[in-house]
């Protein structure tokens, strides 16, 4: 499976980061027991097996855990590596496909060969895509994902190639009438990225990519995959402009979001609570590498059983503990405007360095673009100097630093945007990261209300995965560059008052960043 972000590998599921699925899966273990310090120790009471077994026990309170090989996670680098992999994924497919993403770009037509090509190779193959219905559509009757997916349906047939596209329930009536179509991902989206799938993500768009190769792991995130297209519009071949109609089979598991939305989150609530869970009496196998499958699907569940708000917590609390004085964390978004709890949690850590990576203004995906969406990297700018202000305060500043990343400029030759998302936690006595959070959030309050989220966090003992993590870490941070305050003083980095005023209105209107 591959984890976008690209999230897992064998009969073929990728998602994402940052943010489709890839099939293949295996195990776990952790216990405060046993184990070898290979750095000489730091002032703290506990070695480094002994401070995961303590965090693992609360993890494996509030999630699946699969105990895995560590060989069986491969970190990719770019997206190139990625897009390669992906492709080799697919050719390589027997039985099943499941992408689950954003959107697919509507030029990707390298991408839709690709899967023709396997379902042409193997007649018993079956294909299934989830997208998210506000930015799959939104370019709609023009071509959007909707229409450059259609045509697999027509050929294959709709009992080999499942279309699907989710609908937030928080956009309905009224407001959804009123929102325009460039902002109306503010009000949720289908954001679980078993990978976003459009050419920048394939050329210039740094992200991070995670492959695992697991039964186990691959076929967990199959069951959300399955759930959430049974509550999803099925999207089938029309000879109109669009090119598509949107669908509410009678099969689906709850009722449209669009016609009665209370009744959707309460048969969305039973479909799904029971699939994130821990689950009772699982076997646990004696490996030094666990993967945590968490999600945050609080638009569908009432009351809201999420386990990655609760996950990540957990791990943040970890580190304001005297067993993980002197550790390290590295924090990174894209779009930084990290949720106020966790903020706190970050700050209260008595981490010996934190560092914190996002993207700078001229590195995001929102730069230079038309209307209201174009002042986004002016409002995530104002958030960080917002952050570095309350470091100040905290007294925090030796150790705390914030980095912008930016390769180029967006939209001119050689330009990248930067999408990464994650945590590493290097406990004290290690030289490399022995925790590991991937997956499609962005961490702020829009992921923790709004948005679909799937991620892995990852806890491993294994020397050869602690240092491909720290690797990632290192690569990740070749364009980043140190900020402060004063760099937010410049007049190329003032955030005039148009863009304060329409955060304000987002949030009134009950959107969110």
């Amino acid at each position: 499976m591959m984890v976008r972000q690209l999230r897992w590998a064998a009969r073929l599921r990728v998602v994402p980061v940052c943010r489709t699925g890839i099939r293949s899966m295996p195990r776990r273990s952790f216990s405060s027991s046993s184990s070898t310090a290979a750095a000489a120790p730091v002032p703290v009471s506990q070695a480094p097996a002994s401070v995961l077994g303590s965090l693992t026990g609360e993890l494996d309170r509030l999630a699946p855990r699969f105990d895995v090989e560590a060989d069986q996670i491969r970190v990719l680098e770019g997206p190139a590596e990625f897009y390669e992999t992906l492709k080799a994924k697919i050719r390589n497919a027997k039985s099943r496909i499941y992408l689950s993403t954003l959107y697919i770009g509507k030029e990707e037509h390298e991408l839709i060969s690709s899967i023709r090509a396997a379902l042409l190779a193997q007649p018993s193959l079956k294909v299934s895509i989830l997208t998210d219905c506000l930015r799959g559509t939104r370019e709609a009757p023009a071509a959007s994902c909707a229409s450059l997916l259609a045509p697999l349906v027509t050929e294959f047939g709709p009992d080999r190639v499942e279309l699907r596209m989710y609908h937030t329930p928080n956009l309905t009536g009224l407001r959804k009438r009123l929102v325009g179509r460039r902002i109306n991902e503010g009000w949720g989206l289908q954001h679980m990225k078993l990978a976003n799938l459009s050419n920048d993500y394939f050329t210039n768009r740094q992200d991070r990519y995670h492959v695992f190769s697991s039964k186990e792991v691959t076929e967990y995130f199959g069951r959300i995959h399955d759930a959430v297209c049974s509550i999803s519009f099925l999207v089938k071949p029309a000879d109109d402009p669009a090119g598509h109609v949107l669908q509410w089979p009678d099969a689906n598991k709850a009722p449209s979001p669009l016609e009665s939305p209370k009744s959707f989150i309460s048969r969305s609530t039973a479909l799904l609570s029971p699939l994130i869970g821990p689950t009772a009496g699982e076997k646990r196998r004696l490996t030094d590498t666990s993967v945590y499958p968490l999600a945050q699907l609080t638009p569908l569940l009432k009351p809201d059983t999420s386990t990655e708000f609760a996950g990540l917590s957990s791990v943040l609390r970890a580190l304001s503990t005297p067993a993980f004085a002197g550790s390290r964390w590295l924090f990174t978004a894209g779009y930084f405007n990290i949720q106020p709890e966790l903020k706190a949690l970050l700050l209260a850590s008595r981490a010996s360095r934190g560092t914190v990576v996002t993207a700078s203004p001229w590195a995001n995906g929102f730069y230079g673009s038309a209307g209201v969406s174009g002042l986004l990297p002016s409002a995530y700018t104002l958030l960080v100097r917002r952050f570095l202000e309350v470091v100040g305060r905290a007294g925090k500043e030796a150790q705390i630093e914030v980095k912008e990343w930016r390769r180029g400029t967006v939209g001119e030759p050689g330009g990248w945007t930067y999408h990464a998302k994650g945590l590493w936690v290097t406990v004290p006595g290690e030289a490399d990261p022995s925790i590991t959070l991937v997956g499609s959030s962005n961490y702020t309050k829009r992921s923790y209300s709004l948005d679909l989220e799937v991620n892995a966090l990852v806890v491993t003992r294994d020397e050869g995965l602690r240092r491909r993590l720290g690797q990632e870490q290192e690569w990740l941070q070749e364009h980043a560059t140190p900020v402060g305050i004063d760099d937010f003083i410049k007049t190329d980095r003032r955030v005039g008052i148009t863009v304060r005023v329409a955060m304000w209105i987002v949030s009134l209107l009950g959107g969110a960043l």
